[in-house]
């Protein structure tokens, strides 16, 4: 009897010991489920919720989110978020600034929660001065490979020095639309003269040098044509390159002069003399 009790004591032992296992395991693996099980939806959201976004991966622009640029350095969030607020729910506004030194880049993004509000803050507040400086303002571009690119995108000279970055783009809007209307001005913010209009197509980029170049805007005959990148310019790839660069021309020079001196050698389809 002695030898069987003795026996019975380690196989009770035993069992417990499994049984003390099997409960250890269980809840670990109850934690992993349920961990699974909280972490999927929460990946999955950005991709579930595009409310006011395109679900479309084709799509260059995001709907929802604005590029405001030509920003004064003091304009700060705040500041931001009390303007574009008004047009709808600001999900976040973030002012770029350089790394070191913390001092505002002249941009910033302003994310809404719908398409709708962002278009109406677009509409109403491009151009609008902000501590006294007019904002550009454009949707934000995920991919800035059209821009890049050149396509759709357009060179002006010759402009009036009083025509802004607002008359310009109210000049091109009827032909398009337009991401992107930019006069270069030097440190002072005085104009140079020349500056670019970005259109959403080709077509509208087209258009607009067709009806626009060797025309009259502010008393001056303005050059239009097709935006060509530097890389393009740098050599006569096809041996068809007809632009030239002239420097040193006498003060009292005038654009017939020029005109004139140059059609001895053959036909010019413009010339700009840049003041």
């Amino acid at each position: 009897g002695a030898r069987s009790h003795k026996k019975k004591k380690p196989k009770e032992k035993t069992k417990k010991t499994e049984k003390h296992q099997k409960k250890k395991k269980h809840p670990s693996s109850m934690s992993e489920t349920e961990k699974n099980a909280t972490t999927q939806p929460e990946a999955a959201a950005p991709e579930a919720t595009p409310e006011g976004g395109n679900a479309d991966a084709k799509t260059e622009f995001s709907g929802t989110s604005l590029y405001t640029g030509d920003l004064d350095p003091s304009v700060s969030e705040a500041q931001l978020y009390e303007l574009f607020n008004q047009f709808g729910h600001v999900v976040s506004i973030r002012v770029c600034r350089d790394l070191i030194t913390r001092r505002s880049l002249g941009y910033a993004y302003v994310n809404f929660a719908n398409t709708a509000d962002a278009r109406q803050a677009m509409e109403m507040l491009n151009y609008a001065p902000l501590n006294g400086k007019p904002m550009r303002i454009m949707y934000s571009q995920r991919d800035p490979s059209q821009r890049k690119s050149g396509v759709g995108n357009i060179f002006i000279k010759n402009l009036d020095k009083s025509i802004d970055n607002k008359e310009l783009h109210d000049t091109f809007a009827q032909f398009g639309n337009i991401t992107s209307a930019k006069i270069m001005s030097d440190g002072s913010g005085v104009s140079k003269g020349f500056g670019f209009v970005q259109f959403d197509s080709e077509e509208a980029a087209t258009k607009a040098i067709e009806k626009v170049h060797g025309k009259l805007l502010r008393d001056k005959v303005v050059y239009v044509a097709p935006f060509v990148r530097r890389s393009d310019r740098s050599a006569d790839k096809d041996g068809k390159f007809c632009n030239i660069y002239v420097k040193n021309i006498p003060e009292e020079t005038s654009e017939e002069d020029l005109k004139k001196l140059f059609e001895e050698v053959g036909e010019t389809t413009s010339v700009a003399i840049m003041k």
